[in-house]
């Protein structure tokens, strides 16, 4: 009775054993494991360091210590002189007075866009700073040819140089062609051994990247012929570079140049109320191009700039010539130089 009654017990627990049915355990295991595989792992970031903790507190209470900066920053070291110049700029508290007593020697990038740094700011960091590789004057209304010329002269590791962005930065962008590309001055003095050799031949021999987002056609074809060892608005087709050249990080168009100096520092640093926080973009709303006075007052101060040189080559020349003349015409001048002739001829006789 009992062996019979084994097979049909089997046999009805095989037909009620469904082979696809899903638990409901089973499926809320599969369902969170293909949440899972969905969801990004988390990656623990590190705490910020002590340094970055001190300069979010400096950075936001940067308008007490402007004052007495200059005395406080000669204690500090190089990056951190340049992570307070980057805070201030983003607060729009970067003039020449701090940028003058926060440059280091040791700067090799230095970032003054959207800033009130002027010519003269520029021209004294310009001198302390002589290894700055990247510079960024982007939206600097304030920096004219002066201050790009004062750049090259002293810079002469300089090889990426960004600008444009506002319509009084672009007209400077515009005219920095007569400055970068090399050529032979027309001198005009009485012998070859008068002039330097800064006035026989000048240029940015060492600039290779050039960013100016707006650009006109024209210009770009005139850097294109007459400067071609620069490269304008570098685009790299590949990660592998521009036709074969490696392209540095900081000739990149719609990067920030102080970027990797802060980026350990809390943004709240320089979330100042009335401002916008937002550095990348660089879209601010300005007027669409200068008046004709502005024009022709940049154009006279680019000229007088331009000559300033020359006037004071002229000048020398006249002294020299006005000396030459005294020395054959004035017998005061005669008298002398016999005299100095007959002291010489007694004390070789003595």
């Amino acid at each position: 009775m009992e062996k019979g009654e084994v097979p049909k017990t089997l046999t009805d627990s095989f037909q009620k054993l469904d082979l696809n049915r899903i638990s409901p355990d089973h499926k809320t295991l599969n369902t969170s494991s293909a949440f899972q595989s969905l969801v990004v792992p988390f990656k623990r970031t590190q705490p910020p360091s002590l340094v970055s903790l001190c300069l979010s507190i400096i950075g936001k209470h940067l308008e007490d210590i402007i004052p007495d900066l200059t005395e406080i920053a000669c204690n500090f070291p190089a990056d951190i002189k340049m992570a307070i110049a980057a805070i201030a700029r983003r607060r729009k508290l970067l003039n020449d007075d701090m940028i003058i007593s926060l440059a280091d020697g040791c700067w090799e990038i230095l970032d003054v866009s959207c800033s009130d740094v002027t010519d003269s700011g520029l021209a004294k960091v310009s001198e302390i700073c002589r290894s700055l590789f990247a510079v960024d004057i982007s939206q600097c209304s304030n920096i004219n040819l002066h201050g790009i010329t004062q750049l090259m002269q002293h810079c002469s590791s300089l090889k990426i140089l960004r600008c444009g962005g506002c319509p009084r930065s672009d007209y400077t962008a515009h005219r920095c062609l007569d400055i970068l590309k090399p050529k032979l001055n027309d001198g005009e003095g009485d012998s070859w051994e008068e002039l330097d050799s800064t006035q026989m031949a000048h240029g940015a021999q060492s600039l290779r990247w050039f960013i100016w987002p707006k650009i006109d056609h024209n210009s770009l074809e005139n850097f294109a012929t007459e400067c071609p060892r620069i490269i304008v608005n570098p685009q790299p087709p590949s990660p592998f570079g521009f036709k074969g050249i490696h392209i540095p990080r900081e000739a990149l168009p719609g990067i920030v140049l102080d970027d990797p100096i802060v980026k350990d520092i809390d943004p709240s640093t320089w979330a100042v109320t009335g401002q916008c926080p937002e550095i990348i973009s660089r879209t601010i709303s300005m007027p669409t191009g200068l008046s004709i006075a502005e024009k022709f007052r940049l154009a006279f101060v680019e000229r007088d700039v331009r000559l300033a040189p020359k006037r004071a080559k002229n000048a020398r020349q006249r002294q020299r010539r006005a000396e030459r003349e005294w020395v054959m015409t004035s017998t005061e001048a005669k008298a002398v130089a016999i005299a100095s002739q007959v002291s010489r001829s007694l004390r070789g006789r003595n």
